[in-house]
């Protein structure tokens, strides 16, 4: 009788590959500023929401939400730290910005700041969301070595269709120069642009672009503050037309050499105001008659009615007061530099 093969044992499967070890934390990457959009289909774009960057920490029984610096700051984001655990996650490391949005659905530093507690105003912490654009480690897996698009594809799976405190902050499928001129026009802070083949790097990358937003306009120059240095202004005093009044908008105190400063100085002591043209108290402020008007480039109003980084671009004579910003025509009204 021929004898029977004996059957080899079964083969134990392999080993499971050892999970990567989940950081304490991720230095941000970080975009550099550029002109104008990169052009190809080699980058994605999304809007630039305008709030803290913050990385979102996600481990069994303990939640973390930490600044770009490091920085533990999940005590001031209770709503985004209690939805955290329904993601269904056992580990994550969540990349995104924490915003207030406005009535428009834009993202506003100003109202952000206050929903912190850090200036007075009518929204709370629960209002802060986090506008997730990037996922680097998931359930035992560093994903930082992935091309950003599969890293994206990793981050829509968790977070498509969900409503609540942590949102995706979607990819716009356009073309970089046309996405970028409807941000402007719609009052967005600008658009980012990212590499899609590129792994996640921390640090100021060229893979990761910023392109801001520029708005300029014309306010009437009513006085100045003097600078430290002798004969040359530290501050111009701005203002815009509302109804039939001027109104403060700000200070400007960039945009000029000290040639230019010295310039101005003197020709705001040549038009001196017998009383402030705006309802303004300054101690040490020079006031001039509201003759002059600055060519400003600015990035957004503050809530609160201010020019946000504001710098002077040039002056000339006013020739009627429909050279001057109007407030009440076009609040947002924006133009693409």
């Amino acid at each position: 009788m021929a004898k029977t093969a004996k059957k080899a044992p079964p083969t134990a499967p392999p080993p499971a590959p050892p999970a990567d070890p989940m950081p304490s934390w991720v230095g941000p990457c970080v975009a550099t500023l550029v002109d104008k959009p990169p052009p190809g289909a080699a980058w994605s774009y999304e809007v630039k929401w305008d709030g803290y960057r913050v990385e979102l920490h996600i481990e069994p029984g303990r939640v973390r939400v930490l600044t770009r610096n490091g920085h533990d700051w999940t005590n001031r984001f209770p709503s985004i730290a209690a939805e955290a655990p329904q993601l269904g996650v056992n580990n994550a490391i969540i990349d995104g910005e924490a915003v207030v949005l406005d009535d428009k659905g834009r993202s506003d530093f100003g109202l952000l700041q206050r929903a912190l507690g850090r200036r007075p105003g009518l929204h709370g912490p629960g209002e802060i969301l986090l506008m997730a654009f990037d996922i680097l480690y998931l359930d035992g897996r560093d994903l930082r070595r992935q091309p950003q698009a599969e890293r994206r594809q990793f981050l829509k799976q968790l977070l498509a269709s969900r409503d609540g405190s942590i949102l995706l902050s979607e990819e716009v499928d356009a073309d970089g120069a046309e996405f970028f001129r409807a941000a402007c026009e719609l009052g967005l802070e600008g658009i980012i642009a990212k590499r899609r083949d590129k792994p996640y790097h921390s640090g100021r990358r060229p893979e990761w672009l910023k392109i801001k937003c520029a708005r300029r306009d014309w306010f009437v120059i009513v006085g100045y503050e003097p600078s430290t240095m002798p004969g040359a202004i530290g501050r111009l005093l701005l203002a815009a037309r509302k109804v039939d009044e001027l109104v403060y908008v700000g200070g400007c105190g960039t945009g000029w050499s000290n040639q230019e400063s010295v310039a101005l100085r003197e020709l705001l002591n040549a038009i001196p105001a017998e009383k402030p043209p705006v309802g303004l108290k300054r101690k040490g402020a020079v006031f001039a008659r509201p003759l002059l008007i600055a060519e400003v480039e600015y990035r957004a109003w503050t809530q609160d009615g201010k020019l946000r980084h504001p710098s002077f671009k040039g002056v000339r004579e006013m020739e009627g007061p429909s050279d001057v910003y109007e407030i009440n025509a076009q609040p947002m009204r924006t133009a693409v530099q």
